[in-house]
């Protein structure tokens, strides 16, 4: 399983919190790329519940993490 920004950008406005076959769901409706299907398919628990996306991908940045200052536009 791997993850870029392109691809982790595809779940930005899925139903959080959501459990794995939820966001799977909301993928395939949403015409994601076959990858971010096949990154979910490979998420463990069945069960689970995330609660965003730093659920799945840890490594996730924040906007913190990026130097852009909103207010100079």
């Amino acid at each position: 399983m791997y993850w870029t920004l392109e691809l982790a950008s595809k779940l930005e406005d899925a139903p959080w919190p959501a459990t794995k076959e939820e966001l799977i769901d909301f993928g395939i409706r949403s015409g994601a790329p076959l990858e971010v299907i096949e990154n979910l398919q490979e998420l463990e628990d069945e069960e689970e519940v995330y609660e965003s996306i730093e659920d799945i991908w840890p490594d996730y940045p924040s906007k913190d993490d990026f130097f852009f200052n909103e207010d100079e536009y």
